[in-house]
């Protein structure tokens, strides 16, 4: 029964992601840079939704393992693909949905061969809190400068960069989390992972708000396929939640590793260019919107 509540929890955890995500595009598209971003309500209101899940995601954390909700999270990218095409009065293509569909699959298959299936019994020690949040924040700066560098930086594959930093940032954000949600420590023995917490979070939807000015469907199939991966790594790693069906070594390592496949697969349908919206299709190709394109 904890298990169902774990998942129900994390499916409205989705909607309220996706929702956000489909915003955030929108006010990156509209917006020159990211100081201007933050002085529109559009991107507060993201804001909002993305700490509403955040808060329906900690509590499902404390119903189900780390390997079982995590990666419901991709659940998002089913809403947020036809959301967005909806909201920019386009179409969603085959492609998309082919995309979503792999990585879906993928993630699915990731899911079957590591979620343990019951309510969560281990959480990180302080030393493994500390040791999380360095590694974490090591691979978000490679990241980040990776997609700020000069040759990636105006490519869709720099936005890539920043949303495979804001998977790390927020899949290591939500393994703090479940240390505050299943934590039996005093208020000082919590205090740093909570502050951790709302820094990794923070960071995240930051660091996905500069990702989503490449577009939204590539971007934020990197951050929902990173997340959980990155998320799944440390509850393997360090809580003992494990692979499934012979490890590594048997059915689970292949499964795992065959999700994986399929998951970058979906990524690279979804980071291809779409087809322009109809209200792109709409405007005349004048000299300066000629430069432009």
């Amino acid at each position: 029964m904890t298990v169902l509540l774990a998942v129900g929890l994390s499916l409205v955890s989705a909607v309220c992601y996706a929702t956000a995500a489909v915003v955030q595009e929108r006010t990156a598209a509209g917006a020159a840079s990211l100081r201007s971003a933050l002085g529109r309500g559009s991107w507060w209101g993201s804001v909002a939704l993305n700490a509403g899940g955040a808060l329906l995601h900690v509590v499902a954390l404390r119903y189900g393992p780390l390997t079982l909700v995590q990666p419901l999270g991709a659940l998002s990218l089913v809403v947020a693909v036809p959301l967005g095409s909806l909201v920019t009065r386009g179409r969603t293509s085959g492609r998309q949905w082919r995309g979503t569909a792999f990585t879906l699959v993928g993630l699915a298959a990731l899911l079957v061969a590591t979620a343990s299936g019951g309510a969560p019994v281990g959480t990180l020690g302080t030393g493994e809190v500390l040791l999380v949040a360095l590694a974490g924040a090591g691979a978000v700066g490679a990241l980040v400068r990776l997609g700020g560098s000069g040759r990636l930086s105006a490519t869709p594959a720099g936005g890539l960069a920043f949303a495979a930093a804001s998977g790390v940032a927020a899949g290591v954000g939500s393994t703090l989390a479940q240390k505050l949600a299943v934590g039996s420590a005093s208020s000082w023995g919590l205090a740093a992972p909570a502050v951790l917490t709302v820094g990794f979070a923070t960071a995240g939807v930051l660091l996905s708000q500069r990702a989503y000015r490449s577009g939204l469907g590539g971007p934020l199939a990197v951050l929902t396929l990173v997340n959980p991966v990155a998320a799944s790594a440390i509850g393997i790693t360090l809580l003992g939640e494990g692979v499934r069906y012979g490890g590594f070594g048997g059915l689970g390592g292949l499964l795992a590793l065959l999700g994986a496949a399929a998951a970058a697969r979906g990524v690279l349908l979804l980071s291809l260019p779409g087809a322009p919206s109809r209200a792109e299709r709409d405007v005349p190709l004048t000299g300066m919107s000629r430069a432009a394109l």
